[in-house]
């Protein structure tokens, strides 16, 4: 039963909920309960208010003081799609992530094959559309038997009428169409391709067990009340590097497969797509306790999508099993480029110290000692960081941009900053610093420096022009027989599938990019092998390994750097 407050009251009531929802200490639980339980029995008088109140109860759930808050929290949350304000204001919250509203956007392949295998009753394409609309006819009779292309030639139907003449019945448009892509001939580079150019707009009606922000949550991660104020202070990235988390599991097949669920699931209801969660591999999957009910999901990928070099992992960022933010890590030898998000409705609170865990995390599963950021996550191309002020809150722990022209402008914004302390960067000048990478060296003494990777596939690429003459396919197979000869490799009948593949792309590199591989002992040469099929192995952890053991080659990659 809803209670109808004044509306001023309701407002003061929500606005006094966000101020303390993120103060600790004495007394601060209670009040929070206060205010929770008369808003459980308010109506709130539109759609903002309510989105207002979710994303408090999700900050909430992962930042509970006590059991009794968690215990009010969750019962909230259970009980929201059933409130009569939110009945009535459901249309307006679309693409909120709140449970039982639906979710619009551009999804990319391996999300719509997804969604179109767990709930195809539920995914539909948005018709709306007139450039989709021609792109689907021309797509259309290369996915139908030959009688009914030459049906499509001659009658020439529009394209959602061609679509809902031939799918089954109880068969959504999008799910026919995402069935017919999957059974074309190719591999699923082509398939995505095919998919991709089309680029359709999807929507996703809500179901009961269809994604939501309202329900996501991994039950069984460690759980820690917070009882003192959050940490705010600016961290000291080398200390906390410095700092090991306390455990690590793998998860099993059947836990894998349900926690890359939850990270497709937390991309989805944001909008969002990642391709380490969206072609994440199960039987890699890890989770990284952190202490204080703070920790990671680790989520390799499928070997046919891993990077040539660097070991790929996604990362779900949980609090008390609560999704709060996101990311990947691509870790060469020394290096790893990271990218880093924290999820709206947890910003501001514990950003600095949650990136500075992740440092961490990577340093110390993957070798990492050097951390540098992807223009785009600094603002190229990426305006929400350029409004969010992103490139100073990452200089301000401490990383420092590469290139000589973002060094210059960097010096001239701290002196226009010591001339008048109020001056912030305006987007222009956060765009231009954003067009260079920054780094992070655990060792003060290292220049910072990032790993030779375009280099090496341009000597493939010079290479591959140079000696095919036309004929690239017999060229690579010939790198294949070679890299055999140096490595004393007689066959690859005993590698699985996913070693061959690994073997097919790294054949061109060892022939064509690394050099004086032919010098090295028998003993180097045998391990280049291994190291080579294990980035087609379960998951990449034996391929780091051998990485950093084998001197020689992670010299001939990365120099003396």
């Amino acid at each position: 039963m809803h209670i109808r407050l004044g509306e001023s009251m309701t407002t003061r009531t929500l606005t006094a909920l966000e101020r303390s929802k993120d103060c600790y200490g004495a007394g601060c639980a209670d009040a929070k309960l206060a205010l929770l339980s008369r808003l459980a029995r308010a109506e709130l008088r539109s759609a903002r208010a309510l989105w207002r109140l979710h994303e408090a109860l999700c900050f909430l759930r992962a930042y509970p003081d006590d059991a009794r808050v968690l215990m009010q929290v969750e019962r909230m949350l259970e009980r929201f799609a059933g409130r009569a304000d939110f009945r009535r204001a459901r249309e307006a919250l679309g693409d909120t992530g709140i449970a039982r509203t639906a979710i619009r956007y551009r999804f990319f392949w391996p999300t719509v094959r997804w969604l179109a295998r767990r709930w195809p009753d539920q995914i539909e394409i948005d018709r709306s559309d007139p450039e989709v609309a021609d792109k689907l006819a021309r797509a259309l009779p290369l996915l139908l038997t030959w009688g009914e292309a030459a049906m499509l030639k001659e009658l020439d139907p529009p394209a959602f009428a061609a679509l809902d003449r031939l799918r089954a019945r109880g068969e959504s448009a999008a799910a026919f169409l995402a069935r017919r892509i999957d059974a074309m001939p190719g591999d699923a580079f082509t398939r995505e391709a095919f998919h991709d150019a089309i680029d359709a707009t999807y929507e996703l009606e809500p179901g009961a067990d269809t994604p939501s922000r309202t329900s996501a949550k991994h039950a069984a991660a460690p759980m820690a009340w917070q009882r003192e104020p959050l940490q705010r202070a600016r961290p000291d990235l080398r200390e906390e590097l410095g700092r090991k988390h306390r455990g690590v599991r793998r998860a099993s097949a059947r836990e894998g497969a349900q926690l890359i669920e939850l990270a497709r699931g937390a991309m989805l209801t944001r909008s969002r797509d990642l391709d380490a969660f969206a072609y994440g591999n199960a039987r890699d999957v890890r989770l990284v306790d952190d202490g204080s009910g703070f920790g990671f999901v680790l989520i390799g990928i499928i070997p046919a999508r891993r990077a040539l070099i660097a070991a790929t992992c996604g990362y779900l960022i949980l609090r008390n099993g609560v999704p709060i933010g996101y990311g990947e890590a691509f870790a060469s030898g020394r290096w790893a480029t990271l990218t880093f998000n924290i999820f709206v409705s947890f910003r501001g609170a514990e950003a600095g110290f949650t990136f500075a865990r992740t440092l961490a995390m990577v340093r110390h599963m993957f070798g990492a000692e050097s951390f540098s950021l992807d223009p785009y996550q600094l603002g190229k191309g990426n305006d929400e960081a350029i409004a969010s002020g992103a490139w100073w809150f990452y200089y301000q722990l401490g990383f420092r941009p590469m290139s000589a022209d973002a060094r210059r402008l960097l010096r001239r914004e701290l002196a226009r900053r010591r001339a008048d302390p109020a001056h912030r960067s305006n987007a222009a000048t956060l765009r231009a610093l954003a067009e260079s990478h920054l780094v992070f060296d655990f060792d003060r003494s290292r220049a910072p420096s990032l790993p030779p990777l375009a280099e090496l596939g341009l000597r493939i690429g010079d290479s591959l022009a140079t000696h095919a003459a036309g004929d690239r396919e017999r060229a690579l197979a010939q790198c294949g027989r070679e890299c055999m000869k140096l490595t004393g490799v007689r066959s690859l009948r005993r590698f699985s599938a996913d070693e061959r593949l690994a073997w097919q792309r790294w054949s061109p590199l060892v022939v064509f990019a690394l050099s004086g591989v032919s010098r090295w002992s028998r003993a180097e040469r045998r391990e280049l092998a291994r190291v080579i099929r294990a980035k087609g192995g379960r998951d990449e952890n034996e391929f780091i390994a051998r990485l950093a053991a084998h001197q020689k080659l992670r010299r001939a990659l990365f120099g003396k750097r």
